[in-house]
């Protein structure tokens, strides 16, 4: 079975490093939490990251929920997943990304974010679809609203 490609295109010739790592649909009724990242491009995203070595998926998922909305979730669920494969200029990393999403919702906010330029937003879930800043996000957001 084949992990759908959304993206830009392989570049011929460049080597990459795959990256595994988990984001969360967080939804509660109609609002969905995102996180907007202010560099290196501003833009909305799913909340998540990598997972570092020896971390188990969920732990991830909490770790990275946390530093980058402030908030504790539950009621995790496995939707699916995605790959890309993108420069990531903070790691100056070319990186196939497996993107594992799940859904969730937010149950406790505990601050706000911890991690550097990112701040915990709001917006209504069907505007998610064309406001994530990535192709793959906004598939998975359409996907799950369609369910």
């Amino acid at each position: 079975m084949s992990i759908r490609r959304y993206g830009e295109a392989v570049k011929a010739g460049q080597s990459y490093r795959r990256r595994p790592g988990v984001y969360a649909v967080l939804l509660d009724g109609d609002a969905m939490l995102v996180t907007h990242q202010a560099a290196p491009v501003p833009e909305f995203q799913l909340p998540g990251g990598g997972i570092d070595r020896g971390e188990h998926p969920i732990a991830a998922l909490h770790r990275e929920v946390m530093e980058e909305t402030g908030w504790h979730i539950a009621g995790i669920r496995r939707f699916g997943a995605f790959r890309r494969f993108c420069y990531m200029p903070e790691y100056d990393l070319w990186a196939e990304k497996l993107c594992t999403v799940y859904v969730a919702r937010p149950v406790l906010r505990v601050g706000p974010p911890t991690e550097p330029g990112h701040q915990a937003v709001w917006i209504e879930a069907r505007a998610a679809v064309q406001e994530l800043g990535n192709p793959g996000d906004r598939a998975m957001v359409a996907r799950i609203l369609a369910c």
